[in-house]
């Protein structure tokens, strides 16, 4: 977005190029942004964080700042089914804007640039697979969150992303009995 464009309540992020942008930032409405930080600012107050970020939400509505924000608020506060939604909203909205598959189990390493750590569109799209694995394997659905680990390291094979510690888990898991 360039020339301090603001994303406009409501409309999508229609490209990867302003995506990638509002990735970093850009395109977040300085209130919606303000939201975001007072969400921070009042963790500790479930409803003035809460109503911070549905603020946010609603200034900018889809922007990947506003949805990461959300996403960690809802994930540090053990909130693991929202948590979940929302990684599985970033999935989505990361394999619009790559031009992915909508299922990831039908993702594949040619399909995007996820060999280079630069390239923000698949590298959000990782990440937000990675949240995915690691909250199935948390939330006990370790079939789920075992195929997801897989699919992230067949994107990854050079794991940049960190996958191969959730499956080493799961293997230390069952050596100890415990999956």
């Amino acid at each position: 977005m360039a020339g301090g464009e603001v994303l406009v309540p409501g409309r999508a992020l229609a490209d990867g190029a302003q995506f990638a942008a509002a990735l970093l930032g850009a395109g977040l409405p300085a209130e919606a942004a303000r939201h975001v930080r007072e969400a921070g600012i009042a963790y500790a107050d479930d409803e003035l964080a809460e109503a911070h970020l549905r603020a946010a939400a609603a200034l900018a509505p889809g922007h990947p700042a506003v949805l990461i924000a959300h996403y960690r608020y809802s994930f540090y506060k053990g909130r693991l089914l929202d948590a979940l939604r929302l990684a599985r909203v970033c999935i989505s909205e990361a394999a619009r804007v790559n031009r992915l598959h909508a299922d990831w189990r039908r993702v594949r390493a040619g399909d995007a640039d996820f060999g280079s750590y630069d390239a923000l569109l698949p590298r959000f799209y990782l990440f937000s697979l990675k949240a995915y694995a690691y909250l199935q394997l948390r939330l006990g659905r370790v079939a789920e969150g075992r195929d997801a680990a897989r699919t992230l390291l067949e994107l990854d094979p050079s794991d940049k992303i960190g996958a191969r510690v959730l499956l080493d888990v799961l293997a230390a898991a069952a050596g100890s009995g415990d999956e």
